[in-house]
């Protein structure tokens, strides 16, 4: 009886078309790199020059930034800050004088024996802290002065995230357009005043100002709102401690 006999394929033989095969993908890839790199190097080679006057017009940028600070920025900014001490003596002075307080605070505005007041602080150094500064000095001292108007203009160019002068120049400007009867407007700074920072002193301050206002106004619901702020969040301060009696009025007049 016959015998079948299977043939196998030589082991051997797969495996050296398998390595074959294996080197040839690994040599296409090496080539495919050779290539790339190669169209690199052609274009970096090409556009040698332009990336040189790249890189070096970006190192003159940097270094031109960096002098500038250092040799124009910084000492103006110092320069700006001394000349601010004389003006704001006369501002201090003015804040405890019990008489003469418009000619101290003239003197503030406009400086004396060549030395600049606020006004010429702000235009000579804008752009500046100090200069920036001497805007809310400016507009308070302009405020003291019943000037409203210009009262407003440099309160309003005034920018600041301090947790007290934030708050307080908003709420001066507020001030300023409660007294030229603008009960709008102010309404309008109040709350910004009060929203600009969270503090146990301007905040509850402002709200109270902005709910004043808005019974001014015959706003009851919003007045009650801003009353009710206080009550909720600042029981203890000045104006938290008979702040029902300022709810109940709102809510009486509002029915």
């Amino acid at each position: 009886m016959a015998t079948y006999k299977k043939k196998y394929k030589p082991e051997g033989k797969k495996e050296e078309n398998q390595i074959d095969e294996s080197e040839f993908e690994t040599a296409g890839v090496l080539n495919t790199l050779d290539e790339t790199a190669s169209r690199s190097e052609q274009w970096i080679e090409k556009n040698s020059k332009p990336l040189f006057y790249t890189l070096v017009g970006i190192v003159v940028i940097f270094l031109a930034y960096m002098g500038y600070t250092k040799y124009v920025v910084e000492p103006n900014e110092r320069n700006a800050s001394n000349e601010l001490a004389f003006p704001r003596k006369y501002f201090d002075e003015a804040a405890t004088a019990g008489s003469g307080i418009d000619s101290l605070l003239t003197l503030g505005l406009e400086g004396a024996d060549g030395n600049y007041g606020f006004l010429d602080i702000e235009k000579s150094y804008s752009g500046t802290d100090a200069g920036n500064l001497a805007n809310y000095y400016a507009g308070v001292s302009y405020l003291q002065m019943k000037n409203y108007e210009k009262a407003i203009e440099y309160l309003e160019k005034f920018n600041s995230d301090d947790e007290m002068l934030g708050p307080v120049s908003l709420g001066a400007i507020g001030d300023a357009f409660a007294d030229i009867n603008q009960p709008e407007d102010a309404l309008e700074y109040y709350a910004k005043a009060a929203n600009k920072k969270d503090n146990e002193f301007t905040t509850p301050l402002f709200l109270y100002k902005a709910g004043q206002t808005a019974m001014e106004l015959k706003k009851f619901d919003k007045a009650e709102t801003f009353f009710t702020r206080i009550k909720d969040n600042y029981p203890t301060s000045d104006q938290g401690r008979d702040i029902e009696k300022f709810i109940g009025a709102s809510k009486y007049a509002a029915q």
